[in-house]
């Protein structure tokens, strides 16, 4: 299994669920971690790889490069994808459109209108897919209800707990707030949440605030979020590359399931003076 780093919730979710399907039928784990942008990918894609035995290979969050490609498909090994596509690779993942609308049409039933997007790319490697995909999904899901997005309500979180806090302080500072953050994932929109708070305003009372991806800290706090099961699509995943191990006919995928959970930092916005 190789992942770009690993002390990500979804990377560790979904390494956990791989490894457990892997035990159960008799099979042992090799975890390559690519150490994030600062990280040797030469080592191994090129060499470390190859070198050992392995049978199959889950990848995690990646997108390769032609070099990287063409190394791997020497070695004729099953391979499979968690978490956003990869051009000729099979993936196993959540549609990252849908999980957008989701969030929009909820926030939107609730009557918000000037609703602000957070996003921006994982500098430790996140799959470069996802953040587009559920940018574009948000987008497209306001234009469905007649919503423009104006440029200043799409901001950059980092997909980071740290980077909501920094991108949410500087959206609640100016004039004109949303009513609604739409984050594109859990840990922007706790850092959104420690934003609202140092701004003096209350969640949901002044600002309502949904993530998405499930994370147990989202949970404890109330954050409501379309919630997804990366421990399930890493045992998926498993399953997948056994049975080309073993010889047999690979399970068929289609998106990996999610769930609105609505919970308490999401209601109606209040009215304006």
């Amino acid at each position: 299994m190789v992942v770009p780093v690993i002390d990500r919730w979804f990377y560790v979710k979904a390494l956990g669920g791989v490894d457990a399907e892997l035990r159960r039928a008799g099979h042992d784990l090799v975890l390559y971690n690519l150490g994030g942008p600062g990280g040797d990918r030469d080592r191994a894609f090129r060499r470390s790889m190859l070198r050992h035995r392995v049978d199959a290979l889950v990848l995690l969050s990646l997108v390769l490069d032609e070099t990287e490609r063409t190394e791997l498909e020497l070695t004729r090994h099953p391979m499979v994808v968690i978490g956003g596509p990869a051009p000729g690779l099979r993936n196993v993942g959540v549609d990252d459109a849908e999980v957008s609308r989701l969030a929009v049409d909820h926030l939107v039933s609730l009557g918000h209108r000037r609703i602000a997007y957070m996003g921006g790319q994982d500098e430790d490697g996140m799959n470069v897919a996802v953040p587009y995909l559920r940018r574009d999904g948000f987008v497209d899901a306001m234009a469905a209800h007649g919503l423009a997005v104006p440029e200043e309500l799409m901001v950059d979180g980092r997909f980071s707990f740290a980077g909501g806090l920094v991108a949410g302080e500087r959206l609640l500072a100016a004039g004109d707030r949303p009513t609604a953050v739409c984050c594109a994932s859990d840990e922007m929109a706790l850092g959104v949440l420690l934003a609202a708070q140092r701004a003096g305003l209350s969640v949901p009372g002044d600002l309502s605030v949904i993530g998405i991806d499930g994370h147990e800290y989202g949970a404890t706090v109330g954050l409501t979020t379309v919630a997804q099961d990366p421990e399930a699509q890493g045992r998926t995943a498993a399953r997948i590359v056994l049975a080309e191990v073993d010889g047999t006919s690979a399970p068929a995928v289609g998106p990996a399931p999610v769930e609105l959970v609505v919970r308490d930092t999401t209601a109606p916005p209040a009215p304006r003076a």
